[in-house]
């Protein structure tokens, strides 16, 4: 298959549904040989009983591209050790990282236990940073090697991440994190020929049938906006070659729609060359917050 991905090797972690199956599918439509990961876990991180990521192996094989299996656990670092071995064993170079695994356990603060907070910031930020940092181990070498790479990070967060979600404080702070992880590895592995951007996708999935279940109504013009496959196509590019020059930004995607996000940058400024009392202080916030727009609500609020 040809495309704007033609031979590049392209990771997807938790790609047996979802979102993920989706990015999959579609690097695989663009030319890309994909190393499809899913640990095959249920939606609260507990084993499941399918092999997820087999399946989507054979979707893409049968329409005529190229793909293998992982089924390692990413948030352990010999797992994502295995992820980028696999597919240097399997093709012999590694192009595209996209980190998309996660699970949901949603409490509010006061319900939510150690374990549950844990358990989510283990799977997507701890995931997240060692894929990333297994990949960028070898593509710093490559670099070394005088083969400077053409390399792509996607990184997967969310709205919660942005603006905060009641009842899933622990998703919301490791989604966050993954923002300020992306700003990071984008200025640090610039110089290894490495491009990290993030995205924050709303489609229907597993995690998020219930927060959307008021537009998962019939589609109108045959166009269905809650769709994972809406999102792929700027993960595909993010992804490609064709990116150049994009790094460090966050984009937030849902249906048709692309946004670039703007984020934390100095506002409004009082400086009085000196130490403040409290009153003070608090007199130069108030002067400040009313030279500045009310934040974006919370979700759930």
């Amino acid at each position: 298959m040809n495309g704007i991905c033609h031979r590049r090797v392209v990771v997807v972690t938790g790609a047996g549904r979802g979102l993920g199956r989706a990015h999959a599918l579609a690097f695989a439509a663009e030319g890309a040989r994909v190393v499809v990961n899913d640990h095959g876990v249920g939606l609260d991180g507990t084993p499941g009983p399918d092999t997820p990521a087999r399946q989507v192996v054979d979707e893409i094989r049968a329409a005529g591209g190229e793909a293998v299996a992982h089924h390692a656990d990413i948030a352990t670092s010999e797992g994502a050790a295995s992820l980028v071995r696999t597919a240097l064993d399997t093709y012999g170079r590694l192009d595209t990282l996209v980190n998309n695994a996660g699970f949901l356990r949603d409490r509010m603060l006061v319900n939510l236990d150690e374990d549950d907070w844990d358990a989510v910031l283990r799977v997507h930020l701890t995931g997240h940073f060692l894929t990333l940092r297994h990949a960028a181990a070898h593509w710093r070498a490559e670099t070394k090697a005088g083969r400077t790479p053409i390399a792509r990070v996607v990184n997967t967060s969310s709205g919660a991440g942005l603006l905060g979600s009641v009842g899933q404080g622990n998703y919301s702070a490791a989604k966050a994190g993954i923002v300020a992880l992306t700003l990071v590895a984008a200025a640090e592995l610039a110089r290894y020929g490495v491009q990290v951007n993030a995205i924050a996708p709303a489609a229907r999935t597993r995690m998020t049938e219930h927060t959307f279940a008021t537009a998962m109504a019939a589609p109108e013009n045959g166009f269905d906006a809650m769709a994972p496959a809406n999102v792929s196509p700027l993960v595909v590019w993010l992804g490609s070659a064709a990116s150049e020059g994009v790094t460090g930004r966050v984009f937030e995607t849902e249906g048709g729609r692309i946004t670039v996000m703007e984020g934390w940058r100095p506002g409004p400024t009082l400086d009085k060359a000196a130490r403040w009392n409290a009153a003070e202080a608090g007199e130069a916030a108030r002067t400040l917050l009313a030279r500045t727009p009310a934040p974006a609500p919370v979700y759930g609020t």
